[in-house]
């Protein structure tokens, strides 16, 4: 069984419960966060419809820099509704599953390194890069919008079975 075929049926499943929860951010709370400490509902819902888009970079580089010495710091995105965020997720799922779809087994095995500042944060092989740093960061920061929108009172979609308010 190759990779792909191990790991899209799960991705499709996780993604649709991503995109479910990013069909309920409320774009009169972008900026509300619980805490100062904390990221607001529209970081993590724009976080959220960038992390798919990250494949590329694991699939077709060797290493990505976040904040490269002599270079532009990564940024992301500045999207102010919940269709500009909506339409980002759904193009980088698109992308994220045909970077899988087509990924030589050969090269998943490969070591890749996230670098700050020209220093490894982290070195795995992609495939585990892909999991963890694709896959369940994901399924972190949905969580984290699930109780912001339960925070704010607003119905969590249920994603593994019904929610409590469904």
């Amino acid at each position: 069984m190759s990779y792909a075929d191990t790991i899209l049926p799960e991705l499709d499943r996780e993604m649709a419960s991503t995109r479910k929860v990013l069909e309920r951010v409320p774009e009169d709370k972008l900026d509300w966060r619980p805490h100062p400490k904390s990221n607001t509902i529209g970081w993590n819902a724009i976080h959220l419809a960038e992390l798919p888009g990250w494949a590329g970079a694991i699939l077709n580089q060797p290493q990505f820099d976040v904040a490269p010495v002599g270079g532009p710091r990564y940024e992301s995105p500045k999207l102010r509704t919940r269709r500009e965020i909506l339409d980002l997720f759904d193009r980088n799922v698109a992308s994220l599953r045909k970077a899988i779809a087509e990924a030589k087994e050969d090269e998943m095995n490969k070591m890749w390194s996230l670098l700050g500042g020209g220093k490894p944060i982290f070195t795995m092989p992609r495939s585990a890069v892909m999991r963890s740093f694709v896959l369940n960061h994901i399924i972190h920061h949905r969580a984290i919008l699930c109780v912001y929108l339960r925070l704010n009172d607003i119905p969590v979609p249920g994603m593994y079975g019904p929610s409590g308010d469904e």
